[in-house]
């Protein structure tokens, strides 16, 4: 199959790693695909990195120029499938697509939580322009046929997938050694995109809060929240006990130092990537209901949940960990074994295939 993936986000987190992910498997697979995505977003850069085509298109907001160029790309390559991940491409392949013929199949992907609005002009991008729908976790795709009234043969939900053999359990204390760490020194982190909703100001309050004064606190990743977070640790004078190392090639080394990871979420999650890979190190997680992570948490069994933006509950959850190594054992152990059953790439790269040759088909 010649498949095309469309990304109009410039942002940097899980939903641009699993469309790459997702492409690159799919390459390996033997099937053609294609990258359209803005110059100037980092996704264009880290595809010629992972070895994936990838064709600028000034596609990063809706407009005339965006659609021509769609469109005028679109009429001139061989394309069974349009998998489009962000609202502004889709709107432009839908619109590109009309009056084409032949016209390959559009399938939307759905990363995360965020309602969708509840119009005619939606109806007829998701149920008509649209020939299926994927999210990242059963409970948005029941968010969508409760919510939007969306008809429920069209939506299906594939979990991003993750590479089990480079996210594996890890000695920590060696893990901790070569960052840098002091390896007697317990160690929270969190791999995200520092913007609002991923909770990381509730985070660091709760970091401040624990008892244990040695603890250090690791805040991996960047983005538009960085600079508010900075004075927030220095406010609570904590800048000797937080490091924020920004962006990493490489998140496994980090998430294989971490005696606990936490994702305080509040909003727009789906089933997050990072929350998954620290599970699949045997890292013990804390994290909240929010989109479908609880699908990927089940509290007491495969981690600790906590209500969103609730300071003094995630302080606790924490607490609870550091203090209780049998519980983590076990809480780690029984992640590792729920993430490998359920959540390896060649199981999403298996779904995706079969939602592409469906609709190629039609």
């Amino acid at each position: 199959m010649q498949i095309v993936h469309s990304e109009s986000s410039c942002g940097w987190g899980g939903q641009e790693i699993r469309v790459l992910e997702e492409a690159a498997g799919m390459l390996e697979r033997g099937h053609r695909v294609t990258l359209l995505c803005p110059r100037e977003a980092r996704i264009h850069e880290e595809a010629a990195r992972r070895g994936v085509p990838a064709v600028a298109l000034p596609i990063a907001r809706k407009g005339l120029a965006g659609l021509r160029a769609m469109r005028a790309w679109l009429a001139h390559g061989a394309c069974d499938v349009l998998n489009s991940h962000s609202s502004t491409d889709s709107w432009l392949a839908a619109l590109a697509l009309l009056g084409m013929s032949p016209r390959p199949a559009l399938v939307r992907t759905r990363h995360i939580s965020a309602a969708i609005p509840d119009n005619i002009a939606t109806r007829w991008l998701y149920q008509s322009a649209t020939r299926h729908i994927v999210t990242t976790g059963e409970r948005l795709r029941a968010q969508l046929i409760r919510d939007n009234r969306f008809r429920a043969e069209t939506i299906v939900s594939v979990p991003t997938g993750i590479d089990l053999a480079r996210f594996a359990p890890a000695d920590r204390a060696q893990a901790k050694a070569r960052l840098g760490l002091d390896p007697a020194q317990a160690c929270i982190g969190i791999v995200a995109t520092l913007r609002s909703w991923k909770g990381h100001r509730y985070l660091v309050e709760a970091f401040a809060g624990l008892k244990q004064k040695d603890a250090r606190l690791l805040m991996v990743g960047d983005g538009p929240g960085r600079d508010n977070l900075k004075q927030q640790v220095a406010r609570l004078g904590l800048e000797q006990r937080v490091l924020m190392p920004g962006n990493q090639a490489d998140v496994a080394p980090w998430l294989q130092a971490l005696d606990v990871f936490a994702l305080p979420s509040y909003a727009n999650e789906g089933v997050p990537q990072a929350l998954m890979q620290a599970m699949a190190v045997g890292v013990p997680v804390v994290s909240t209901p929010v989109g479908s992570i609880d699908e990927l948490v089940r509290h007491e069994e495969t981690g600790l949940m906590v209500p969103a933006q609730d300071i003094e509950a995630l302080g606790a959850a924490i607490e609870r960990l550091l203090d209780e190594p049998a519980l983590r054992g076990r809480l780690a152990q029984a992640a590792r074994a729920w993430v490998s059953s359920r959540y390896s790439r060649e199981r999403m790269l298996d779904s995706m295939e079969a939602v592409f040759r469906s609709v190629a088909t039609c």
